[in-house]
């Protein structure tokens, strides 16, 4: 009797361990931002972490630790990562939550491959007000949220401050002097290299050219244009378009700028000095700030960071995106929908965190916290959370779109065509792509 009681009694444990076993609701979770499993993977301590990847990888191990009750199964996928995505909605196994950029949620949500993210803020009571206008404008669709908002991004001016006092273009407040026009432009970009021996300018010219894209579309805003007003057609041979190419054109013609540099060549030549002024996004803004605090980097004590100038007489703009979590459409569980929204909840509430990335944070009141603002240079850059637009929401293909302008706006700027003729070409080239999409 008592070995079948005993025996009973194990069954019993067995069967209520089986339960609790399957009582964990999977979350399969996509992300991109690098692969650091070596030195993060076992972390929950997100304030030692430090990048995109450190803070990512600490941050998911610290909600899958908090919720028990969650499994979660996380997935590193190679930048971008969107031909994998697509490839999985096609096989019918996308994820339950994947990372996507602003600027591709229409291509999605248009083809109803994401779903509406309402629901979920509703069942964490998370405010939509929460989140800046900019990371609100980023993720609307029809109305609706499409993703979490995790960030805003931009492109800066990374500024090597000795070499600007070498050029005399630094005031009394030790801040750096930055054009105000065209003109201005020039005239700076000559008296740094006559000063300093120096380009004025590091450019990625060399394997990409999504840099020369966004930084059109910034001074594009600025001169208050309506290049895509239509989000099915856009018009760019226009006397705006050109006033951007020939003024990058002469700077790269005067050799104010490097040539034949790759994105790594690019970011390498600012650590060591070899020019004034590098032209990428803020999430380098770490990675620079930790060199200018070693005695032996070339930057030591010498980095500032500044929103694009304004070089326009028009709006106060500047062109951003932003990574958000969308929600891939397929059946899901009670218990399944629950857990994401408890993901969304942990990243609202986690916003500061993810900001130390160098990312603008989504969440309102992160601008206002004493611990924000107290990260280096984030109050010299607080504007854009203002002054940040994208394209407009119905423009479909917006990567595509960036690819064909930065083709031909290099091809202009290089020399191998008129200016006319790659605005044109340019433009052809979009319309014909989006009128048969």
């Amino acid at each position: 009797m008592k070995t079948y009681l005993s025996t009973l009694s194990l069954a019993i444990g067995c069967l209520v361990s089986a339960t609790a076993v399957q009582a964990k609701t999977e979350l399969n979770i996509q992300r991109f931002f690098g692969a650091c499993e070596a030195e993060y993977g076992q972390s929950t301590d997100v304030s030692s972490a430090s990048g995109e990847c450190g803070i990512m990888t600490t941050l998911l191990n610290k909600f899958d630790k908090e919720n028990p009750d969650i499994e979660v199964h996380v997935s590193t996928v190679e930048w971008p990562g969107y031909d994998q995505l697509t490839a999985q909605m096609a096989s019918r196994t996308p994820p339950d939550v994947v990372t996507m950029h602003n600027s591709v949620i229409s291509d999605y949500q248009s083809r109803n491959l994401i779903v509406p993210i309402d629901q979920f803020l509703a069942q964490e009571k998370i405010d939509k007000s929460t989140f800046t206008p900019t990371a609100t404008n980023g993720v609307t669709r029809d109305g609706q949220f499409y993703g979490l908002p995790i960030d805003t991004w931009t492109m800066l001016f990374h500024i090597n401050m000795d070499l600007m006092k070498q050029a005399k273009l630094v005031d009394d407040a030790g801040k750096p002097i930055l054009p105000s026009s065209p003109d201005e432009l020039l005239q700076q970009a000559e008296q740094f290299k006559k000063a300093t021996g120096k380009p004025y300018f590091i450019q990625i010219l060399s394997n990409e050219t999504a840099a020369y894209a966004r930084m059109f579309y910034t001074y594009m805003f600025q001169q208050n244009s309506h290049f895509f007003d239509d989000p099915s057609k856009v018009s760019l041979n226009t006397p705006e378009a050109k006033n951007i190419v020939n003024l990058f054109k002469q700077i790269y013609d005067q050799n104010l700028t490097t040539k034949n540099m790759d994105y790594p060549a690019t970011v390498s030549a600012f650590s060591n000095a070899k020019g004034g002024i590098l032209l990428n996004g803020n999430w380098l803004l770490g990675t620079y700030e930790e060199q200018s605090h070693q005695q032996s980097s070339p930057l030591y004590n010498n980095y500032q960071v500044a929103p694009y100038p304004y070089l326009f007489d028009g709006a106060k703009a500047h062109y951003v995106d932003g990574h958000s979590w969308v929600v891939p459409n397929q059946r899901r569980s009670d218990e399944k929908d629950a857990a994401i929204a408890k993901l969304f909840k942990f990243f609202a509430d986690n916003d500061i965190e993810w900001s130390r990335t160098g990312h603008l944070p989504s969440v309102a009141s992160v601008l206002k916290d004493p611990a924000f603002l107290s990260l280096p240079h984030r109050e010299d850059i607080l504007s854009i959370t203002q002054t940040g637009r994208g394209l407009p929401a119905g423009v479909k293909r917006q990567w595509a779109v960036q690819d064909i302008i930065g083709e031909e706006l290099a091809a202009a700027i290089t020399g191998n065509k008129s200016v006319d003729d790659a605005l044109a070409d340019a433009e052809h080239r979009i319309n014909d792509m989006l009128s048969n999409l």
